[in-house]
């Protein structure tokens, strides 16, 4: 009797019917995926950058028992606050309020509507009434900017880490975080990023570009899953997780 096979089928089974009654039945996928990617790479380090208010960081806490270090990035001052409360009782949960990007410095950090559309790029102009509300801008302040390559030497918990998962969500902005890291980029073990199909950002690139993008960097995909729902029958956005394509094997690793 294959007793791993049902014990992974039960643990999914009761995460699915646990995340429907909350309403959260839409990350599914995305905690199957990343349960998966974290254990076996024996990630031990999480980067999150465009952390909001810790949604991502809480998730990895519970719905995935992730018990390594997260680094999060936020620039967003209103939201900053917020963040940092939620990751002080954790020791293992350091926050940055600075926006990552390709290069160091200042920006206009654009303040929208409904905050986790905030973002360095303005909207695109034709958006659905659904986005073009709550992806308005209300202001803009000026943040902090820095290169991941500079920030990675900086800090004691990313340079110690074995294992890295490098996860962003930057509201059309993870290719210039991609760029800002450099070299450093090809020190982590797996990319999870925003995928637009229906780009919601000036400036910003499309699924296909990032896909080509990080595959010219060395990554190549593990999984991909809708991030955004109540958009039927459109697909907006997926994210997608990537993993060195040096650690990726030939596929064939057993599920656990």
């Amino acid at each position: 009797m294959n007793w791993p096979r049902y014990r992974r089928e039960l643990r999914d089974r009761l995460l699915a019917t646990r995340l429907g009654l909350m309403g959260r039945q839409h990350q599914y996928g995305e905690i199957v995926a990343l349960h998966r990617f974290i254990n076996h790479f024996e990630i031990d380090c999480v980067v999150d950058v465009g952390a909001n208010a810790g949604q991502y960081a809480t998730m990895l806490r519970k719905d995935i028992g992730f018990t390594g270090t997260i680094v999060s990035f936020e620039p967003n001052p209103e939201i900053f606050s917020a963040l940092a409360a939620k990751a002080l009782p954790d020791p293992k949960w350091q926050v940055q309020n600075v926006a990552l990007t390709d290069h160091d410095g200042t920006a206009n950090f654009n303040i929208m509507a409904a905050d986790q559309f905030s973002s360095l790029n303005r909207p695109s102009e034709g958006l659905e009434p659904i986005f073009a509300e709550r992806n308005r801008v209300e202001k803009s302040v000026t943040v902090s900017c820095r290169r991941l390559d500079g920030v990675m030497n900086e800090l004691e918990a990313l340079r110690s880490a074995r294992s890295v998962l490098l996860k962003l969500d930057t509201q059309g902005h993870d290719a210039a975080v991609c760029a800002g890291a450099g070299a450093v980029l090809a020190n982590f073990t797996g990319v999870q990023t925003e995928l637009a199909v229906r780009p919601l950002y000036a400036g910003s690139v499309d699924y296909r570009q990032m896909i080509a993008a990080l595959e010219e960097f060395g990554f190549v995909p593990s999984a991909f899953f809708p991030n955004t729902k109540g958009h039927f029958p459109l697909m907006v956005e997926m994210d997608g997780l990537f993993v060195r394509r040096d650690l990726a094997g030939d596929g064939n690793i057993p599920l656990v």
